[in-house]
């Protein structure tokens, strides 16, 4: 924690971006915690400042300068962390900073397991061009190149489409108590994934995704199902939602549409 009583400050520094930083609120209103419950939990992160600096450095020496890949990594820590989940299903990995923040916290919790489905792209040139996305592989690496080698054991990978993927974990799990999508940002992708895990999330269980200015009204209207508020990360369009203790039974509306860009990811 740094002097000023942030907590998470010491880790955000460390992996070198500064909306890394934690959001209170945002993490409270996901997992019902109070806001003394939750700066305890982030006080953790202290710990993690040298694996942050390792991945930072991975990252630099990979042509990926300031750029954490994914805005809330210390709030996924937090809500594992708090909510205990059994099993956590994400799509999109790239480098692999959200699946670290969530191994971290399984690895606090002694339990539950991370199941991750990403579709690599890999980089052509030997450093990163100007025309390749960011969330291309570097040369030699595989989904997941900045995380500590470390965490990999236990971590449930799957690399391919997740159209293919998702229906298949989808029906290996009882409960998927926390997702989070972040691969490829359509309307009907995000509506793919939400609509094939929907029976598998208990009340409780905690919804994100990334992204979503990009994805038209698909979440909000996956929320209304469920009667959920959606929630966003201050004022970006990371969005979640808690599934409610009484479902309801709403059709969603019909809306608009933005026009839809590929994946994203980190």
């Amino acid at each position: 924690m740094t002097a000023d009583g942030r907590p998470g400050e010491l880790a955000t520094a460390a992996l070198g971006d500064p909306r890394a930083s934690p959001d209170i609120d945002w993490i409270r209103s996901l997992t019902g915690a109070s806001a003394a419950r939750v700066q305890e939990v982030l006080k953790e992160t202290d710990r993690l400042v040298p694996a942050e600096a390792a991945m930072r450095k991975r990252q630099l020496d990979a042509g990926r300068s300031n750029y954490a890949q994914f805005r809330a990594p210390f709030d996924l820590y937090a809500i594992v962390r708090l909510n205990r989940p059994s099993h956590i299903v994400e799509t999109g990995v790239s480098s692999g900073i959200s699946s670290a923040h969530f191994l971290f916290a399984l690895r606090a919790n002694r339990s539950g397991t991370l199941h991750s489905i990403d579709l690599p792209t890999p980089q052509i040139a030997r450093r990163l061009a100007a025309s390749e996305s960011i969330v291309s592989i570097p040369p030699g690496r595989t989904s997941g190149w900045a995380m500590p080698d470390d965490l990999r054991p236990g971590w449930d990978l799957h690399l391919g489409p997740s159209q293919a993927l998702l229906p298949v974990l989808a029906q290996s799990v009882d409960s998927v108590e926390l997702f989070l999508h972040d691969s490829l940002h359509t309307p009907e992708h995000l509506t793919f994934e939400l609509e094939t895990l929907r029976s598998r999330f208990p009340p409780g269980a905690v919804v994100l995704a990334d992204n979503t200015e990009w994805t038209g009204d698909a979440f909000d209207r996956f929320a209304r199902t469920f009667g959920a508020e959606v929630l966003h990360r201050g004022g970006s369009d990371l969005v979640g939602l808690r599934v409610p203790t009484k479902r309801a039974t709403r059709a969603p509306r019909a809306g608009p549409r933005r026009t839809a860009r590929p994946k994203g990811k980190r």
